[in-house]
């Protein structure tokens, strides 16, 4: 079983498809893990061990036929609990979706799955995924498994947590304002932001101002650029059209970067904030290699004033204002929920407007400051993973958002200008006596996720990283 959990996803498709393992060998091996770590790092809303025992003996008969059933064939990949699964109970960590049950996938839910992969469940998310922690009401909370008193980080905490630990090699996740990025920094693994438009919202959810995307969290820089590959390129009529890559991402991450204009910036862009020591230097660490590896680092520029960060706060609070609840669902909601649907509920019209048209030009300043490189260097993070509790405040909503800025004032910045953004775990530091690791972030161009996976993989290779089932971790 150890062999199999600490395989990454296309290893485990290689081995499946040439028979050297079955898909049902793989299935309960990660299931046998995910059963054993799942309670105490809070990783799973729930497991889906017969459906999943069910695909993998479709998958391998349909190997045993001759037949190709699909890139990932085999490969465990849980689905976060925002997405819609036919027929298993979605809760969306909150109280306010109790007994539901989906009638029907969402579309991401069907492409991973024509792709071969398996979903072994569903992955903790807080509240409609809002906050950056995954503390949902009535569950344990998702923790780092490097230090268990410390957050995953969110909305994508359990994804994280259960490709770090070997309960999934990769695993389904979605980004609005560094939802994917935030727990990969704080689990030490690897989180890629795609292009606004590059992965369709598919057809049962609307495409609202662009700011989220799906994606994936995985182990390597190979198996982001798969998971993107089987995401992208299935929209109809999309409201964010973007150009298909002229190769898959692969391919394209495998190419030698070339030598590259990188600006460092450790300078907080979204709310005034103290830089722990240990992320700036993991950023400034990372920009010595980058140098050594023969790329041109520079400083890079604060795209825009903390202030004009506002038009995000509208435009997110009029999103949760907006989820489609009963009225008397509000009385079951957390107060950082109540606080930003009443908050959403206050924005006017008019004002919706100019914080859409303001959205826009963020877009416009972002790219006079930063077209001129190749990639922007920043901590993933403020602070290292904190301790469990540490943001969430339900007696101020209004702190507790004001917190979550304060521990991620880089990461919003892709969401809101549409650019790729990818979370390395470059780092770890001593924090407090335990080992955490550290996460070092680059956005690119938009459009230019090829270019950024390249230069993860060409910094995988020189630098490397360890995962906890690795590492002397406390499992």
């Amino acid at each position: 079983m150890v062999d199999i959990i600490e395989r990454d996803a296309v290893d485990l498709a290689e081995a499946v498809r040439h028979r050297e393992l079955t898909a049902q060998q793989v299935v309960a091996a990660h299931l046998q893990r995910a059963e054993s770590l799942s309670a105490a790092l809070g990783a799973f809303a729930r497991l889906t061990p017969d459906s999943a025992a069910q695909a993998a003996v479709r998958i391998d008969a349909e190997l045993d036929a001759g037949g190709q059933p699909g890139v990932l064939a085999g490969v465990p990949c849980p689905i976060k609990d925002l997405a819609a699964v036919a027929g298993v109970p979605m809760g969306a960590g909150s109280a306010a979706l109790a007994g539901f049950v989906p009638e029907a996938d969402d579309d991401v839910v069907g492409w991973l799955a024509e792709a071969g992969t398996i979903s072994i469940g569903k992955t903790a998310t807080p509240e409609f995924g809002l906050p950056c922690y995954t503390e949902p009401e009535g569950a344990a909370p998702a923790v780092t498994p490097w230090d268990t008193t410390r957050m995953a980080g969110g909305s994508s905490g359990g994804a994280a947590v259960a490709v770090a630990t070997g309960m999934a090699p990769i695993a389904h996740a979605s980004d609005g304002g560094g939802s994917i990025r935030i727990p990969a920094s704080c689990c030490g693994v690897v989180g890629l932001k795609p292009s606004r438009g590059r992965v369709s919202v598919g057809r049962l959810r609307a495409p609202g101002p662009g700011l989220t995307t799906d994606g994936v969290i995985s182990r390597s820089v190979r198996d982001t650029a798969i998971g993107l590959d089987v995401l992208c390129g299935h929209g109809i009529a999309e409201p964010y059209p973007i150009t298909p890559p002229p190769e898959p991402f692969a391919v394209t991450a495998r190419r030698d970067p070339g030598r590259l204009r990188i600006g460092i910036l450790t300078t907080p862009v979204i709310a005034e904030a103290d830089v722990h020591p240990v992320c700036l230097e993991a950023a400034t660490h990372t920009a010595d290699v980058l140098a050594r590896l023969g790329h041109d680092v520079d400083l890079a520029p604060v795209p825009f004033p903390v202030q004009r960060w506002q038009d995000f706060m509208a435009i997110w609070a009029v999103g949760a204002a907006t989820i489609p609840l009963p009225p008397q669902a509000d009385t079951v909601l957390r107060p950082l929920t109540r606080w930003l649907r009443e908050t959403g509920r206050e924005v006017s019209g008019t004002t919706y407007a100019e914080a859409l048209a303001g959205l826009q030009r963020l877009g416009v300043e972002i790219a006079e400051a930063w077209d001129a490189l190749d990639a922007v260097l920043t901590p993933t993070l403020a602070m290292p993973p904190l301790p469990v509790g540490a943001l969430r405040n339900d007696d101020d909503p209004a702190a507790d958002f004001a917190a979550q800025t304060r521990f991620t004032p880089w990461t919003s910045v892709a969401n809101l200008s549409g650019r790729p953004a990818i979370s390395l775990p470059l780092r770890t530091a001593q924090v407090e006596g335990a080992t955490v690791p550290i996460g070092v972030m680059f956005t690119g161009r938009f459009a230019e996720e090829g270019r950024l996976l390249s230069l993860a993989t060409q910094l995988e290779s020189e630098v490397g990283w360890d995962h906890p089932f690795v590492t002397a971790a406390p499992l």
